[in-house]
């Protein structure tokens, strides 16, 4: 049996994250590490997903969400691990 190298955590990010393009951005960084899952705004001003692939790619993409785009004002990232496999893709869900 092959070993699997697929993780998946759950984030949850905080700041100045809704209204600057932070979805978005999300997606084509996650897309671009070759990851699998969502990311949607919640109603308490935060931003949160699921993201599911290889270490060192969710490594990338959790340094990635720390920062996030040219606009966002990050204060805090949540990011735990998750038994949630999401479908293939990374899509921007509504709430």
């Amino acid at each position: 049996m092959a070993e699997d190298n697929t993780n998946a955590m759950r984030f949850v990010v905080h700041g100045r994250v809704q209204g600057v393009g932070y979805r978005a951005a999300t997606e084509r960084q996650a897309k671009a590490l070759g990851l699998q899952g969502w990311v949607r705004n919640r109603d308490d001003g935060a931003v949160e997903g699921v993201a599911a692939g290889a270490p060192d790619a969710l490594a990338a993409l959790h340094r990635w969400l720390a920062v996030g785009p040219e606009k966002a004002v990050v204060t805090s990232v949540e990011w735990l691990p998750t038994n949630e496999h999401p479908e293939p893709g990374f899509v921007v869900r509504r709430y």
